[in-house]
């Protein structure tokens, strides 16, 4: 039993609350697993930059002075914006593989949590009010974004096992349920080249989509193909660079509910999550069917 929420705003004057209204969605589903928590946000990008999140178990001995051994070792500029555990290293976009590649050597700890033009992962162990305010999440502006609360049943409390999970550039991916089949695909995808940090169900899922995108499918092929290859109960929101998308399995058991307004498309699994946003007494608010693949695009509605 975990929480999701999600929010995609159409309405520009809602950017600069984007942290906030995702951050007291994440809190209101606090019962709903307590363990660990994360969020996805997607901001502000900078032309020919990327931004690669990480997170460090030791901050302190870690990040002062990383930078400048990135860019030594790399022979490209390197800034770090640090918050809690985690910073945001921006580098020229061409420069972005060479830098991961450096963090090995440079900095052996220290995990990448996502990488993009947009977005910023920030997950830790512990209560959802607690996580968003050691990384100020309700300060953060954005477009759209997605989050998780986490109730470990399959794998162990760690950050590494909190949701979102990366599954590409700008791409990201929280789940609610259980894969039965997950140790079988986990084997598959290892097959291919997959690399796995922890035992967390929603992990495979996450390279899952990665592999099947990989082989050429878009996103909608690939959550659509999920419903074939993953067994189990399970409902998913991905954040994309410009959008986030729903699925929920063939049985839909999992809870979830949906509003849409003129300003934003808002997902929870229970409809307290949304029931703070601005105009939800208007909003259309409904039940999203099952094994049906929901999207929004920014890129869409340009």
């Amino acid at each position: 039993m975990c929480g999701i929420v999600g929010l995609f705003l159409k309405d520009e004057a809602l950017r600069p609350d984007l942290g906030r209204l995702l951050s007291e969605m994440l809190v209101t589903m606090t019962d709903r697993g307590p363990d660990s928590a994360g969020i996805a946000i997607y901001g502000a990008e900078t032309p020919g930059r990327t931004k690669i999140t990480v997170q460090s178990p030791a901050p302190a001995r870690d990040f002062p002075g990383l930078a400048e051994a990135l860019a030594a070792a790399t022979g490209s500029a390197v800034e770090i914006a640090r918050r809690d555990t985690h910073g945001v290293l921006t580098v020229a976009e061409d420069a972005a593989a060479a830098v991961r590649a450096a963090l090995t050597t440079v900095a052996p700890e220290v995990r990448v949590m996502g990488v993009g033009a947009a977005v910023e992962i920030f997950k830790e162990v512990g209560k959802p009010a607690d996580v968003v305010r050691r990384f100020g999440v309700a300060a953060m502006a954005g477009t759209h974004g997605i989050g998780h609360t986490r109730m470990a049943t399959e794998s162990a409390v760690t950050t590494l096992g909190a949701h979102p999970f990366s599954t590409g550039p700008d791409q990201c991916l929280v789940h609610n349920g259980s894969l039965s089949n997950h140790n079988n695909v986990r084997r598959v995808l290892r097959h291919r080249g997959a690399r796995f940090e922890t035992e967390n169900d929603s992990e495979v899922a996450a390279a899952y989509l990665t592999d099947a995108m990989a082989g050429g499918r878009d996103l909608g092929a690939a959550l659509a193909g999920a419903l074939a290859d993953l067994d189990g109960f399970f409902t998913f929101v991905v954040g994309t660079r410009s959008g986030f998308g729903v699925l929920r399995d063939p049985i839909a058991c999992k809870p979830a509910v949906m509003a849409e307004t003129d300003a934003y498309v808002a997902f929870g699994s229970e409809y307290r999550a949304l029931a703070g946003l601005p105009g939800i007494e208007t909003a259309r608010v409904w039940e999203p069917e099952p094994a049906t693949v929901y999207f929004w695009d920014h890129a869409r509605a340009a």
